[in-house]
């Protein structure tokens, strides 16, 4: 679907610079004020920005080649799916916001994982109770039709300049050649989070060589890997979604020794992409536009920052418990609209116009009180007779974003996902498969009401990733932003949005600044900042407040008319380049 925005922002053109600063993953924060420290990179004609120097490479070389921000945007993919296993790849799936800057168009591409057709809203019951989530994400059950490679290549014949092929050089020589091992890697290894891994041989024998997590530096090869990506490269994704990879995983999800799933090579080949109408809404002078359902980050975004508009909020500082209390009692209402009515338009009414409506959002935030915390919030009735349950599911922070802008000025935000820390554990031809079916609602009905996110065959499960595009009020691009985080993403790219908007920061700072969520759960807020030190003073307005690490992945990039500004988030392994 395309979204129409009047006039032309031509980017300002000049000599080729290259620009990059070194990124120190996990750096400590300055004691004194909490802030990362991080260079602002700037770049006149185009800009990548990815969670790891590698896979940012690979799009900027796909740039210097003539290729699009589509192009550039499948060559970074396709590297994240190697060197950051972890979060994102083929065995995935993926949200895709792209803007054609000629056109003046917005399309979006949802590849989101589906449920196989055999899957029945009793998928995750043990009798009359749901399974424990650190259960259910083991094995073949929780294990969705991938979407990325649906998503990438639909996308491609739209927008691509390059050859399709062409695209995949770089991560099909690092797969062959090798790669070195990440210290996020090595440390997720380590911690041995996933359970899942031990039950699948090819896993257990890749990332635990001789029974051993892999050690950060360690250079390895993925050769299953560079072998189904050259078949991808020359038949196209039906050598993903048919014959020997279909099969491969079928076999692999319906034969795991845990939690055994329905998947077949009829649901793979049955797989299809979508594009969405963007969802968009009014912010200041600005328009704000992200994905719809099944993904929540759209209508969560754009409700935060309509509840806080009639506040001030460039009048507080950033780090200040005034401007922490209205974010984060924004982000309780938002978040419990979003539990409430939020889940794939395909099977479910989701009033997506009504949540955003400025009238509605009005009266929502008046119940905001500027030195009181919220006691108990129900969810809004932006339409009547919809009745259904509330849920919540365990997304984690296991993604991974980018952000792009080619030499013409097209723009890519791309959030991509395998959901928990290395997937289900399961690998299959060098890549690991998704949990994401867990990010259904594990039971379907709640005080003798359907939950909306409930499981069903070929049902997409309700995401929170949101990738978002800003654009100014002559409909010119303006920012090109998104986090991975798991649900904390909403308020992640939320709480950025208002940096970079009302505190008028630039992008790194904005980034940089100390993260506060609140899910309709608890006020958390950043582990290791100075914003830890408001903990009393906002339990005294009445919040529950946990001091927590607050791992975002923010990758963005900020259009001025002299040219781009691009940031990432020194909490990852993420590198800006532009030229």
């Amino acid at each position: 679907m395309k979204f129409l925005i009047p006039s032309l922002y031509l980017l300002c053109s000049s000599q080729l610079v290259l620009a990059s600063v070194p990124v120190q993953a996990d750096r400590e924060p300055e004691a004194a004020t909490g802030y990362y420290q991080q260079q602002l990179v700037q770049a006149e004609r185009f800009m990548v920005s990815a969670a790891h120097p590698l896979a940012t490479q690979a799009g900027i070389r796909v740039l210097q080649q003539g290729g699009s921000a589509i192009d550039a945007a499948i060559a970074v993919q396709l590297v994240l799916g190697l060197v950051e296993a972890q979060s994102s790849g083929i065995g995935g799936g993926a949200f895709i916001l792209h803007w054609d800057q000629t056109k003046q168009q917005m399309t979006t591409f949802d590849g989101r994982e589906t449920a196989p057709k055999a899957a029945t809203e009793q998928l995750f019951m043990q009798g009359d109770n749901a399974m424990p989530w650190r259960e259910a994400y083991v094995g073949g059950k929780s294990v969705g039709v991938p979407g990325l490679f649906a998503a990438m290549h639909q996308a491609h014949q739209r927008y691509g300049t390059l050859a399709w092929e062409q695209l995949f050089e770089d991560a099909i020589q690092l797969a062959s050649d090798g790669f070195p091992v990440s210290d996020r890697m090595a440390r997720q290894l380590a911690v041995g989070w996933n359970q899942g891994i031990q039950h699948s041989p090819a896993a257990s024998a890749y990332f635990y060589p001789d029974g051993k997590p892999l050690q950060a530096g360690t250079v390895i090869t993925n050769q299953a890997y560079a072998d189904i990506l050259r078949q991808v490269a020359e038949h196209g994704p039906n050598a993903f979604y048919q014959g020997g990879n279909a099969a491969a995983i079928a076999e692999t999800v319906q034969q795991a020794p845990v939690n055994a799933g329905t998947l077949a090579v009829t649901d793979l080949a049955a797989y299809q992409a979508v594009e969405r109408d963007p969802v968009c809404g009014s912010y200041r002078s600005y328009t704000i536009c992200g994905m719809p359902p099944p993904s929540s980050g759209g209508i969560a975004v754009v409700q935060i920052l309509g509840l806080l508009e009639r506040f001030e909020l460039g009048q507080l500082a950033p780090d200040s418990i005034e401007a922490i209390h209205l974010f984060a009692l924004a982000s309780q209402l938002a978040f419990v609209d979003r539990d409430h009515y939020v889940a794939d338009t395909d099977f479910i009414e989701v009033p997506t116009q009504q949540l955003i409506e400025p009238s509605y959002l009005a009266a929502r935030s008046a119940l905001i009180q500027p030195d009181k915390a919220l006691s108990e919030v129900r969810p809004g009735q932006p339409v009547a007779n919809l009745a259904r349950s509330s849920s919540l599911s365990p997304e984690l922070s296991n993604t991974t974003h980018f952000s792009i802008v080619d030499a013409n000025g097209n723009a890519v935000s791309m959030t991509s996902s395998i959901e928990n820390v290395f997937g289900s554990g399961l690998m299959v031809n060098g890549y690991l498969l998704n949990n994401q079916l867990t990010d259904f609602s594990l039971a379907p009905e709640l005080d003798g009401e359907l939950v909306a996110n409930r499981v069903q065959g070929g049902k997409r499960p309700r995401s929170s990733m949101s990738p978002v595009m800003v654009f100014d009020g002559d409909g010119s691009l303006r920012i090109v932003l998104g986090s991975p985080g798991g649900s904390r993403i909403i308020n992640y790219v939320a709480q950025t949005l208002v940096a970079l908007i009302d505190w008028q920061l630039d992008i790194q700072s904005a980034i940089n600044l100390p993260r506060v969520t609140h899910r309709n759960d608890f006020l958390a807020l950043e582990k290791g900042t100075a914003i830890a030190q408001h903990q009393s003073a906002l339990e005294q307005m009445g919040h529950q407040v946990r001091i927590i690490d607050l791992n975002s992945g923010l990758h963005g990039i900020v259009l001025l008319d002299a040219g781009l500004q691009g940031g990432a988030d020194p909490r990852r392994e993420g590198q800006v380049l532009g030229h």
